[in-house]
């Protein structure tokens, strides 16, 4: 009610409204009980002046950090200050000693700052803006000073009620650390830009580096800090066609499940014998050597001094971190064949075009497809040549390991022999003389490639295997006098014989008008294929595409070489911190 308030024409108000709880209007006419507002939104409201409250139209657009210096303390007055503040990141708000916090929905970094915490420190209460470190800090010297004994009260206001609750002190103490927690989060998130500069790391990479640092997290039976750095990456990835992306959340995904592998043992049988928790040599060994300890269990820099001469040993991992361990290699597998599948995706449209030769005059096909015109279906093998060559550059720029770009390459090429093996196979037009010459030069295109490649091409270009063996078969001259051994054994062994068949009986000369091998090749293969008739898998001369995961947690961490980080200097902002003097 809006108590001995009497509204006149002219005076500003506030009317309830259903939408927006309160809108705010001038009186435009009043007619005993009842009176006509309209409204700033337009629209003509009539109520009962015992509904509506005067809206103060000297207070600042921004409103005021103290309600109590409000004009009128109502509900909509309130609300709308509350309102003001929210939309400039005010989130906090007093009433008097009464602290008003307001979800915003967002990180504000700024107001948890190391920086920010210094600066309340011995400050009254009211001499800088709204904050919960005003009220920690009056709260601790008033207990600490005055002997006097403080309570928390808290208050959750939410859409169909109020809860309000005096905490035990249990409660009492979890609200306490879920503070420390937060203030932790903040100025931890400072510690490692801080590291990382020092370092020369990715500050991106901070994630990762803040959950090895969470080293209670691995030891814990329960904690959900591990989902949510999963649940980040899962959102991450969700543009799958962005290679540049997926190779730089590979590489940190794979580094992070490196170092787990590192650092983790799994729990032996029997019970577990309490042993003292190992120093540390490395810097962030040195800092968890210090959190651990305690301020008062002696000297930090003999503690310093003797982490210096020890060695960081593997933790007893529980439950959440083995089960992290495992939802961090199924992410490295799952980027690993979106990488691969978006170049397979990359190439499968050239690979059918570089399949059959462009028709030319007799004796007009080049050896080398680096020879053919612009215009020329050849044009396609260098089109394939640039992918593979885009994706590397990717790769090696966001220092995706070595046996991921290998295996990637690997099964790529994989794909490339299926693909040509299988069309070959299948398409008469393609088993031609011309058109081994034609599939001979991109393949020697892909050779190029390999060497220059070098390491990263790994065994990729083993891969080709059935294809390099198809083609040699059909540019070899006088296939009449070659023997069925010769071919099997010396010309094409990786071929079945389902396969030969298939390639010998397509096979016909568009170049030279040359024969294909003689009727007694071809009934020594029927022979065979008979014998072999009982093969359930005999009849199939297709090849298929492997899309499994080539690589196994071992693999990463025997091609990733560990960092040792004693060497390096903490940065001045942290050797400069009395609290963190450790470090020296």
């Amino acid at each position: 009610m809006a108590g001995n308030f009497s509204p006149s024409v002219g005076s500003c108000v506030w009317v309830e409204d259903r939408d927006e709880a309160w809108i705010d209007g001038e009186v435009v006419e009043v007619n005993g009980e009842d009176i006509k507002v309209l409204c700033t939104s337009g629209k003509h409201v009539v109520t009962k002046a015992s509904a509506v409250y005067p809206k103060d139209t000297e207070a600042p657009a921004s409103g005021v950090d103290d309600m109590t210096r409000l004009a009128y303390l109502h509900e909509p007055g309130v609300l709308q200050n509350l309102h003001s503040r929210y939309d400039i990141n005010e989130i906090y708000t007093y009433t008097g000693s009464i602290l008003i916090a307001v979800n915003p929905f967002r990180r504000l970094p700024h107001l948890y700052s190391s920086h920010m915490m210094a600066q309340y420190k011995g400050a009254a209460l009211g001499e800088l803006s709204p904050h919960p470190f005003a009220v920690a800090d009056a709260a601790y010297r008033q207990m600490i000073n005055d002997g006097v004994s403080q309570s928390i009260l808290r208050i959750m206001v939410t859409r169909d009620e109020t809860i309000t609750k005096t905490l035990d002190p249990e409660a009492a103490t979890l609200s306490r650390d879920a503070l420390a927690k937060v203030m932790y989060s903040r100025l931890f998130d400072w510690l490692v830009d801080k590291i990382n500069s020092s370092i020369g790391q990715d500050p991106h990479s901070k994630y990762l580096i803040g959950c090895l640092l969470h080293w209670k997290c691995f030891e814990s039976e329960k904690t959900n800090v591990f989902d949510r750095l999963i649940q980040m990456i899962g959102s991450a990835i969700e543009n799958e066609d962005d290679n540049s992306h997926l190779a730089y959340w590979l590489t940190s995904t794979s580094a992070l499940l490196f170092l787990l592998q590192k650092s983790l043992k799994t729990g032996g049988s029997g019970a577990a014998q309490s042993k003292k928790p190992p120093t540390a040599t490395s810097l962030f060994g040195r800092m968890a050597m210090s959190f651990r300890s305690s301020p008062a269990s002696g000297n930090l820099a003999a503690a310093a001094e003797a982490a210096a001469n020890a060695v960081i040993r593997p933790v007893e991992a529980k439950y959440p971190a083995l089960l992290f361990k495992q939802q961090l290699a199924a992410y490295v597998e799952k980027m690993f064949g979106m990488v691969r599948d978006n170049l397979k995706k990359e190439l499968s449209t050239l690979l059918s075009l570089c399949i059959q030769a462009p028709r030319t005059s007799k004796g007009g096909m080049l050896r080398s497809g680096r020879s053919f015109g612009k215009d020329s279906p050849a044009t396609h093998w260098q089109s394939i040549i640039d992918g593979l060559n885009s994706l590397l550059v990717t790769l090696k720029e966001n220092h995706v390991p070595l046996v991921l770009i290998q295996k990637i390459y690997s099964q790529t090429f994989s794909f490339i022999n299926v693909q040509l093996f299988n069309s070959l196979l299948l398409r008469k037009e393609c088993c031609t003389f011309s058109n081994g010459e034609f599939v001979k030069a991109g393949l020697a295109e892909l050779e190029l490639w390999c060497c220059q490649a070098k390491e990263y091409a790994g065994p990729s270009w083993e891969e080709l295997k059935q294809i390099r063996q198809a083609v040699g078969f059909l540019v070899i001259h006088q296939k009449y006098r070659i023997s069925y051994d010769d071919i099997a054994h010396d010309l094409c062994p990786g071929l079945s014989v389902q396969q030969l068949y298939r390639i010998c009986t397509l096979y016909w000369d568009d170049s030279y008008n040359t024969r294909s091998v003689s009727q007694e090749v071809i009934s020594s293969m029927r022979a065979l294929m008979t014998e072999e008739s009982n093969d359930a898998d005999s009849d199939s001369f297709l090849l298929d595409d492997d899309s499994s995961i080539p690589f196994s947690i071992d693999d990463i961490s025997s091609s990733m070489q560990e960092k040792d980080f004693v060497g390096i200097k903490p940065a001045e902002e942290l050797l400069e911190n009395p609290a963190f003097v450790f470090l020296h």
